[in-house]
């Protein structure tokens, strides 16, 4: 690709990256809980505009991802040339609107358009933050930074459970009475409405902000030649890649399958309250998700700067059978335990998220992070968002019968997959040591400190 290369780049000074990675921190924060707050209050939802499992289903997946699909790639493709930093405001400025009208919506249509725009909104913030990144660390620093936004997105879970809560709380003891909007509005609507506005901290602070100078220059060529070259990369490295991206999407099939229902299986399957899971389950989500990323932060670090990436790979063929335990939690002895469980794989999954994304920065070219971040966007919401939920909904629905079982169907669905990955992912190890033997463009890029 006609790119201009920068020899000894020059990144900017360390309060100012670490400001931004605190702003991406927050964005990723807000992302994660506009995205997750239905499967907080499912069933107010439900009774309220008469939907079954499989519309929730529907709203949880189906219609948050079709458009973080679908415009993923194109999105990547904007990161890469265009300004990260306006782009991420764009995003976030159209998803917390989103949330918003999604909190106003009367019947099922339209709060499944504000789930599509959501997604939309969501869709620029991870290429773009990521791209970011890579420009504001060298390479042997660039794990600690991706394991502190990828925390936010994991702490968010959890925060997501206990903001919720509380508010939903709040409202039914009629917190928000004589409040202009909110007053005569539900308390599920009230937690929409509330978490939808939080988007306005995440644009005012993004605007503090500078873009960061490329580190590569911006390519010459005409969009339609940077796909096609795009294209030409990953086709050329197929059997890298396509194992590489398609064991990463079963594991947050996983993922978004458990996170989606585990909720609703502690209230129906060990009668928990809403206050419950917000007391317990929310802070428990939010430690776990300090440590994962955490870890996986310091291992990427630590091998980077020993030039050893095939160890990142290690990492996700081992990862994934760590979480086999909490898709377990059904079999619980109470109520104390399942939620431990049910918490303790936010850690495993913030560890292969942070190491997916860094192995990223080194086997593609500078110039092409963007859509190869924005490509795990869409093979993770088309295997993952989409069918994650709705695979237990209706084995919950058709199989059991009986709502109350959803933990099972839970159990059916992510086991399955999380194997499924770990074998991916010894495939595309497999690979890799292929090209490191043979010389591989890949591997040429891994040992290349300016290319990364």
């Amino acid at each position: 690709m006609a790119t201009a290369p920068v020899h000894s780049p020059v990144y900017p000074s360390p309060a100012r990256a670490w400001w931004l990675i605190a702003i991406l921190f927050l964005a990723s924060v807000v992302s994660v809980i506009d995205r997750g707050i239905l499967s907080i209050i499912v069933d107010p939802v439900k009774a309220d505009l008469s939907l079954s499992d499989i519309h929730i289903s529907l709203l949880q997946g189906l219609a948050f991802g079709l458009f973080y699909a679908t415009v993923g790639l194109p999105l990547g493709l904007t990161a890469d040339r265009t300004s990260r930093r306006r782009l991420i405001i764009i995003g976030v400025s159209v998803w917390s609107l989103a949330t918003i009208g999604g909190g106003l919506a009367q019947s099922f249509a339209p709060l499944f358009v504000s789930r599509l725009l959501v997604g939309l909104g969501e869709a620029a913030l991870a290429p773009a933050a990521i791209s970011l990144i890579a420009d504001l660390f060298p390479p042997d620093r660039r794990g600690r930074p991706i394991s502190i936004f990828l925390i936010g997105q994991a702490i968010a879970n959890g925060l997501a459970i206990t903001v919720t809560s509380f508010i939903v709380s709040a409202a039914a003891g009629g917190a928000f009475e004589g409040v202009p909007l909110l007053g005569q509005l539900p308390p599920w609507r009230i937690a929409f409405v509330c978490c939808g506005a939080m988007g306005v901290f995440v644009v005012l602070g993004m605007l503090t902000t500078q873009e960061p100078p490329r580190h590569t220059a911006r390519p010459v060529t005409g969009v339609g030649l940077q796909i096609r070259n795009n294209i030409a990369y990953l086709s050329r490295n197929r059997g890298l890649f396509i194992p590489l991206y398609l064991g990463f999407a079963l594991c947050f099939l996983a993922a978004y399958a458990a996170g989606a229902w585990a909720p609703s299986m502690l209230m129906r399957g060990f009668g928990a309250t809403s206050g419950q899971i917000g007391k317990w389950l929310g802070p428990l989500s939010m430690l776990f998700a300090v440590v994962g990323p955490t870890t996986g932060g310091l291992l990427v670090d630590r091998y980077a700067r020993r030039g050893n990436h095939m160890a990142k790979l290690a990492i996700l063929v081992i990862a994934p059978l760590c979480v086999i335990p909490s898709a377990l939690a059904v079999f619980a002895p109470g109520l104390p335990s399942a939620v431990i469980l049910v918490a303790s794989s936010g850690a495993v999954f913030a560890v292969i998220g942070t190491t997916m994304f860094a192995l990223l920065q080194v086997i593609v070219p500078p110039d092409m992070r963007g859509v190869a971040v924005a490509l795990t966007g869409l093979v993770n919401t088309i295997l993952g968002a989409s069918l994650g939920p709705l695979a237990v909904a209706t084995l919950t629905e058709h199989l059991f019968g009986d709502p109350a079982k959803v933990g099972y169907a839970i159990l059916l669905v992510v086991i399955p997959a999380l194997v499924a990955g770990c074998l991916l992912f010894w495939i595309a190890r497999h690979a890799l040591l292929a090209q490191v033997a043979s010389g591989g463009e890949t591997a040429r890029l891994m040992d290349d400190k300016a290319a990364c």
